[in-house]
């Protein structure tokens, strides 16, 4: 699509850059205020003990703690969130999951804790307990996540399959696809906007195929006329509304995500791959063109900053491969549109004809075993 990685300047002039290095902090949605802790008994996470008992609260239905019994923890993961540990139940060797540990604000409920207490879906990851724990200060409390744990994610398979210079089989891109639009066509119903879908939050078993959706971290329920950070979603993927930093923006940030998602897999890399904010608008210009008043008013009507020199979209069918379907050329450009509300809904893009082979009783993955199941929408 682009041999060079010039960069176009498309501005008259350059924008505030301070929100690329500020998250705002005003989002009302916020925490709920008072204290989440009522109840719940504080540990030590980690003994010099190899079995370590906690009393945790089921992620679902009764609110009664009961105790588990872990060992073999080990990080696996670590970022500005906080620690992932793998674990070993004590009661099943065989039972392997994730503890997501996070530092606790006192004066607020964990937003996310919240939300994944509210959803259950075969494409979401599962939060099986919860916990608060103490740190190494004093007032430090932990909220510890206690999750199903998925083997691979599809930021690693992209890399490994780019590594031997492979495309990913199209299949499992239908496939994988498919389910992430089926785990926020649910989240969607909901009200519950992810804002940060990227290939590292898409889990994987490629033994059964199934893919599940993690990383409630970022996500809020959107309440109608309730502002909203605009300084949110990964940047690669964030959406064009994002950048001209609306407050009141919807679900379908998500559906632009998924879009790049889906058009990553398809290229083999990032199909937006900006430096910064302002760059990343830049590389969406020069695929999409430049928005029309119109367009730039539905993502943004009290957008005013800028002038856009007129540049020509590029046609979707030079942006791809030359054998790339037309099928999925035309689903990435119903999800990659300016105006939010052009963009398809998760739930149309499950009937979309891309989709279509997973249809055929026959079909079976690479590896010879039966595909998931896919078509029950009650769970």
């Amino acid at each position: 699509m682009r041999s060079s990685r010039e960069r176009d300047r498309v501005f008259n002039n350059q924008p505030n850059n301070n929100q690329e290095n500020e998250i705002e902090l005003s989002e009302s949605e916020s925490q709920v205020s008072s204290s989440p802790f009522e109840g719940q008994g504080i540990v030590n996470m980690i003994s010099s003990d190899p079995v370590t008992v906690v009393l945790a609260t089921p992620g679902h239905g009764s609110d009664q703690p009961i105790e588990i019994t872990y060992t073999d923890t080990k990080v696996i993961g670590n970022g500005s969130f906080g620690v992932v540990y793998q674990v070993l139940l004590a009661k099943n060797k065989q039972n392997v999951i994730a503890i997501k540990k996070v530092l606790q604000d006192k004066r607020f409920k964990n937003r996310e804790l919240s939300i994944m207490r509210k959803i259950e879906h075969t494409n979401i990851v599962a939060l099986r307990f919860f916990f608060y724990s103490g740190g190494d200060k004093r007032d430090e409390v932990y909220l510890n996540l206690v999750l199903d744990l998925v083997p691979e994610n599809l930021y690693r398979l992209a890399r490994n399959y780019g590594k031997a210079k492979q495309m990913i089989p199209i299949l499992l891109i239908k496939l994988y696809m498919y389910q992430l639009f089926r785990a926020l066509a649910y989240i969607h119903s909901h009200g519950i906007c992810h804002r940060d879908i990227k290939p590292q939050n898409l889990l994987l078993d490629p033994d059964s195929g199934v893919l599940k959706l993690c990383d409630f971290g970022s996500a809020k329920q959107l309440i109608p006329n309730e502002p909203n950070v605009s300084y949110i979603c990964s940047r690669y993927y964030r959406a064009p509304e994002l950048i001209f930093g609306a407050t009141d923006y919807t679900c379908q940030i998500d559906v632009w995500s998924a879009g790049c998602v889906l058009a990553e897999l398809l290229l083999g890399q990032p199909i937006f791959p900006g430096d910064s904010g302002v760059d990343q608008l830049v590389e969406i210009i020069k695929v999409l063109g430049t928005p029309t008043r119109e367009q730039i008013k539905d993502m943004n009507p009290n957008y005013t900053e800028l002038k856009f020199p007129m540049i020509k979209a590029h046609p979707w069918s030079k942006v791809f491969r030359p054998r790339t379907s037309t099928e999925a050329i035309a689903l990435c450009s119903n999800l990659l549109e300016y105006r939010p509300a052009a963009r398809i809904t998760p739930l149309k893009a499950c009937s979309n004809t891309f989709f279509d082979v997973l249809r055929q009783p026959d079909i079976r993955l690479p590896n010879k075993n039966p595909l998931p199941p896919l078509f029950n929408f009650t769970r």
